[in-house]
């Protein structure tokens, strides 16, 4: 019988829901802006529902950068997923 992998498992900022780590997207905030996860450092996830939703993702985002502009935050937001979708 094949043997089973442990997944690590971790929570979405803005829904708190709990998935597995590859269903999420992994970003972090470098002085109050938000950028894929470099590997160093305290970094977020967001799952696959809320990045659907901007008035849902938003919220969460101001609080995890600590404020900074929304309209910035959120175009950052859309060009790191359309960048991971290509890749």
């Amino acid at each position: 019988m094949a043997k089973k992998f442990h997944q690590p498992t971790r929570m979405c900022l803005s829904c708190r829901e709990r998935e597995k780590q590859f269903n999420l997207l992994r970003l972090q905030c470098i002085d109050g802006e938000i950028a894929p996860f470099s590997g160093v450092g305290r970094s977020f996830y967001l799952c696959q529902n809320c990045l659907k939703e901007d008035k849902k993702i938003i919220r969460a985002l101001m609080r995890q950068c600590r404020g900074g502009d929304r309209e910035k935050h959120m175009n950052t937001l859309k060009e790191i997923i359309t960048d991971d979708r290509k890749s």
